[in-house]
């Protein structure tokens, strides 16, 4: 009888070690997923503000009128997405070879989750600014206010497409997790009260 359990005993306990290898497998698979993702979205956003940093320089000394403020606006606007860039990919470094539980991954995930609903919203705020700038640079005939409306208009509308489409990336890897999530379930067995990885 002894020997018997011990068997029982061993068995659950290989099974369970099985479980834990097959989750913890997904969870650093989408961690590691994240960490590309991130590293991409923010040499993209680099690129952008160093492509629109010196173009607008460039083009700033040579144009005038609104046009003039308008690239004006670029080159200054990047200079902060630059700044965001490379803050991010500093601390991006960090992440590298970080192991994570499947609760840690899921507070991980949400984080530029939140972050990208909140930029979203502060995307449209640029564009709504730069919409008045216009209206109020046409209507006094306000060359400055026409040019970094324009400008406010167009890094808002790239911030807004590039923001929507990390997140819908990022919730992919979100839905993957809390389906996983849902697998660990507190249930009765035959020792009494145990935590059941249920395979689907």
């Amino acid at each position: 009888m002894k020997k018997k359990t011990r068997l029982i005993f061993l068995f659950c306990i290989l099974v369970m070690s099985l479980q834990v290898y097959a989750q913890q497998s997904l969870s650093d698979s989408i961690a590691t997923d994240r960490y590309i993702k991130n590293k991409t979205n923010l040499t993209i956003l680099a690129s952008w503000a160093g492509v629109n940093m010196v173009q607008g320089m460039v083009s700033a000394t040579n144009a005038k009128g609104a046009d003039k403020y308008f690239f004006e606006g670029n080159a200054y606007w990047n200079l902060f997405n630059a700044g965001i860039a490379t803050y991010g990919l500093f601390q991006l470094k960090k992440e590298i070879g970080k192991k994570y539980t499947l609760a840690e991954n899921l507070v991980a995930q949400q984080k530029p989750e939140k972050l990208l609903l909140l930029n979203t919203g502060l995307d449209l705020a640029y564009i709504t600014t730069g919409l008045y700038l216009r209206e109020r640079g046409d209507r006094l005939n306000n060359d400055r206010a026409n040019g970094y409306g324009g400008s406010l208009i167009l890094q808002g509308a790239f911030l807004l497409v590039f923001d929507i489409v990390q997140y819908g990336n990022h919730r992919r890897n979100g839905k993957l997790l809390e389906k996983e999530a849902t697998q660990l379930q507190i249930m009765p067995t035959s020792t009494g009260v145990g935590l059941v990885y249920r395979f689907k």
